[in-house]
């Protein structure tokens, strides 16, 4: 075992065993742990995954966008992040890409995604 299999093994999480299979276009709620001063509150951001980078490894995160008020906000979370709690999927998505970048210039109606009734 190298050095870098010891620092991995050191820092990945033990929640990513529990996360269920998502994948772009999915709608989820993440609960994210939040610091305000000396005390943490878990809070629940809820959107659609727009993108996914390497997610079996250290260094993989996943992109969620929602709006809020009229404007856009995305997230990006690591897998391995320690702030991240749970991960519930909402609704899942049919789409035909792996990257859903073009969603941040549309809104209203153009911004849906199909839901996949097939996927369980």
């Amino acid at each position: 075992m190298n050095l870098i299999d010891v620092v991995n093994s050191q820092y990945k999480s033990k929640n990513v065993e529990n996360f269920p299979e998502f994948r772009a276009g999915d709608t989820i709620a993440v609960h994210a742990r939040i610091k305000e001063g000396e005390k943490s509150r878990v809070q629940i951001f809820q959107g659609v995954v727009i993108a996914l980078k390497e997610p079996n490894a250290i260094s993989g995160h996943f992109r969620v966008r929602k709006i809020s008020s009229g404007m856009g906000v995305e997230r990006v979370f690591p897998f391995h992040s320690p702030n991240v709690e749970k991960i519930e999927i909402v609704q899942r998505g049919k789409t035909k890409r792996a990257k859903l970048y073009y969603l941040r210039d549309r809104s209203g109606k153009s911004a849906r995604i199909a839901i996949d009734y097939d996927r369980k």
